[in-house]
């Protein structure tokens, strides 16, 4: 690239376009965030992950109250990677895969998404693998991803939504701080099954003291 000749006034970007775009540079890596827990590693999907997101959500254990089928092909799970980065993109939704430091595998993933920047509002989703239950995963990646949401994208509010027959969720909910404010009732319908919707927020003036567990951000 050719340097501006001396007092030729000309230059690769003024003050003022430097300055949109660096802004723009930061927001959009907001969206592409790499988290770390105590035990756990959270960063955006790849298309090698298509293959551990099939065997994880393909299982009707896992899908039972969920508002969508269990996952039948590998395509799946290559549109939803392809689906979420796109969003990320958008700056619509943070969807992070839930990896362990200790073996890489990828347990699950976590999900702040229908994110509102006017209402500094967002949703929070999670799903692990069975055999990644029982064992403070959801806790541990959902109280990173929270405090990523209200510290670094400045949301004020984080809500949840789940079947009001899923005692597990509504637990994990409870221990990260979210309380329970309504029911909507028929609220979806999946293969011919109707099932309620219990509503749950959190307030970032309302949230827990962190359960000392280091939380590091770096860019991915």
């Amino acid at each position: 690239m050719k340097e501006p000749k001396e007092g030729s006034g000309e230059s690769r970007f003024s003050t003022g376009s430097l300055c949109v775009k660096m802004e723009e540079f930061m927001s959009e890596e907001l969206f592409f965030p790499v988290l770390e827990t105590v035990r756990l590693t959270l960063k955006p999907l790849v298309m090698d992950d298509a293959g551990s997101l099939l065997e994880i959500f393909s299982d009707s254990e896992v899908m039972r109250y969920w508002h969508t089928a269990p996952w039948e092909t590998i395509q799946d799970s290559l549109d939803f990677i392809n689906e979420s980065n796109g969003s990320m993109q958008d700056q619509e939704s943070l969807v992070l895969g839930v990896y362990l430091k200790s073996t890489g595998e990828l347990a699950g993933k976590c999900m702040l998404f229908s994110y509102d920047k006017e209402s500094k509002r967002a949703e929070i989703g999670f799903g692990l693998g069975r055999s990644f239950w029982g064992r403070g995963y959801i806790h541990e990646a959902g109280e990173a991803l929270i405090q990523y949401g209200f510290n670094s994208l400045g949301l004020r509010r984080i809500e949840a939504e789940i079947d009001p027959d899923n005692q597990s969720s509504a637990k994990a909910l409870g221990k990260l701080g979210f309380s329970r404010e309504g029911l909507l009732r028929q609220r979806w319908e999946v293969n011919g099954i109707v099932s309620d919707s219990a509503l749950y927020g959190r307030l970032v003036s309302d949230r827990p003291e962190p359960h000392n567990q280091a939380i590091h951000e770096a860019s991915a």
